[in-house]
């Protein structure tokens, strides 16, 4: 019997973690680590091996079979594109000090589409192949081309059979007109909460009377279109806190059960003013107590909270599948599935990627919609899109849920070859599985409580825990 190659890591019960290729997983001792070492395993080891999938007799037999499809269905295969995301403006009423797209103030000329420019876009979008299409208006302010995003979204609903239509706004200055494009059932809000009123109002609002408007704006959207239509993200000065009981009271405030918390994101304007020392140290541990606070929380709660990106992590070391998060995803290729096209018409395959190039740190662009697309501009990057070979990641046991980004690492390092634990991106995400398993290997029934609600069933399940000794 042979046994797929098994990666290990100490956790912080004294045991350890190991995996397999394909995302297999279970907790052992130091024991079993001498006997898998130096092949002496004995018939106790073999037998759990193989009933959870962990070995093999040869090769095309049902448990490699097995094993070979678990490791393809980890890997994520781009299809169509049908998800576009559109800039019609980079115009903004607000001058948010760590703004990622660095926007422009929105009295500025020669920062939005020109006729021309929306005709291009409409031909483009006109010779997809794809029957579906999700598009996401961005800014700047999005709002402030409503015209345009009307032309946009005719369009679309008359050429594609299924559409989705997404608005990323600031929700500070909404006309008559704006509300009923909005109102629309295949249309959906996106916006920012940064935490709690006085937290928005520090980063983004600064005055009473803005933050009044746009909590009334938010009540309204919520009130109107629902929860489901409406979406708030809190973007988290790492500086400055807020306690994780203050956002989740008030998200819950306007009916919003899942928050992603994020940190001032390293492009753009917040490149300069908010980049700190060890802040992924700072992150991890705030995140954390976030977790645990969201456990106490839905232990007594009638509806449950969860932190998005922490229960779409979880959701990919349970089961295969789980890509929608496009900065997750292995291999992460680039320029295949969406695309940005920016207030110029220019092509980006993120929207990461359009900031690196506004700042003149690289040009990742791929054409514009006039001259066509040019994929050949980051053939280079995908060619080191993938984890799967990767020195620093072929050890990992959190290699088969982990991806890559390698535009964050352009952005942060200058270059896509840092040692990959050396890089923010790996410092979180091996913080984030490592409080992954410490939950799920939990006997803690406030802890299980959670797991089983993120994970999408009806109780914890303690084969989710497996363990051999």
């Amino acid at each position: 019997m042979t046994v797929f190659p098994l990666k290990f890591r100490p956790t912080i019960d004294g045991k350890l973690l190991f995996a397999d290729d394909a995302g297999g997983y279970f907790k052992s001792d130091q024991s079993f680590l001498e006997r898998y070492a130096e092949d002496r395993l004995e018939p106790h080891d073999h037998t759990f091996l193989d009933r959870n999938g962990h070995s093999f007799s040869k090769v095309d037999d049902l448990p490699f079979t097995g094993f070979a499809h678990r490791w393809a269905n980890r890997l994520y295969k781009p299809d169509q594109t049908d998800y576009i995301i559109l800039v019609p403006t980079l115009r903004c009423n607000l001058a948010c000090g760590y703004c990622q797209v660095s926007r422009v103030n929105e009295n500025t000329p020669g920062y939005d589409w020109t006729a021309e420019t929306l005709r291009a876009v409409l031909q483009f979008l006109d010779r997809l192949p794809t029957t579906r299409l999700k598009v996401e208006f961005q800014g700047g302010e999005p709002l402030l081309k409503l015209d345009m995003l009307s032309q946009v979204r005719r369009f679309c609903r008359d050429r594609f059979q299924q559409t989705e239509f997404v608005v990323c706004t600031n929700l500070q200055t909404v006309s008559d007109e704006a509300w009923e494009f909005l109102s629309a059932s295949d249309t959906f809000i996106s916006t920012s909460l940064d935490a709690d009123a006085r937290t928005h109002q520090r980063q983004r609002t600064i005055t009473d009377d803005k933050t009044r408007e746009f909590l009334t704006n938010l009540h309204r959207a919520v009130d109107e279109f629902g929860p489901n239509r409406v979406s708030a993200l809190p973007t988290i000065d790492i500086r400055s806190l807020p306690t994780p009981e203050s956002i989740i009271a008030s998200f819950l405030s306007f009916g919003f059960r899942s928050i992603y918390l994020r940190p001032v994101n390293y492009q753009g304007f917040a490149r300069k003013r908010f980049a700190a020392k060890d802040s992924a140290t700072v992150w991890t541990e705030y995140h954390s107590s976030f977790i645990d606070a969201l456990v106490e929380f839905n232990w007594t709660a009638e509806q449950h909270v969860e932190e998005y990106y922490f229960t779409h992590c979880l959701r990919r070391v349970l089961r295969s599948g789980h890509n929608g998060h496009a900065d997750l995803r292995n291999p992460n290729i680039l320029g295949h599935g969406y695309l940005v096209i920016d207030y110029d018409g220019t092509f980006y395959p993120t929207d990461e990627a359009r900031m690196v190039t506004r700042i003149g740190q690289f040009d990742l662009s791929m054409g514009n919609v006039r001259d066509g697309l040019k994929l050949e501009a980051i053939e280079a990057l995908n060619s080191e899109a993938s984890n799967n070979y990767h020195p620093d990641c072929i050890h990992c046991p959190y290699q088969a849920f982990c991806g890559v980004d390698l535009v964050d690492d352009m952005s942060r390092y200058g270059r896509i070859d840092m040692p990959k634990h050396l890089t923010d991106f790996c410092q979180r995400h091996t913080y984030i599985f490592d409080k992954i398993f410490e939950v799920i290997y939990s006997d803690n029934p406030k802890i299980q409580k959670s797991i089983a609600l993120w994970a999408g069933i009806p109780e914890f399940e303690p084969a989710l825990a497996k363990v051999h000794l």
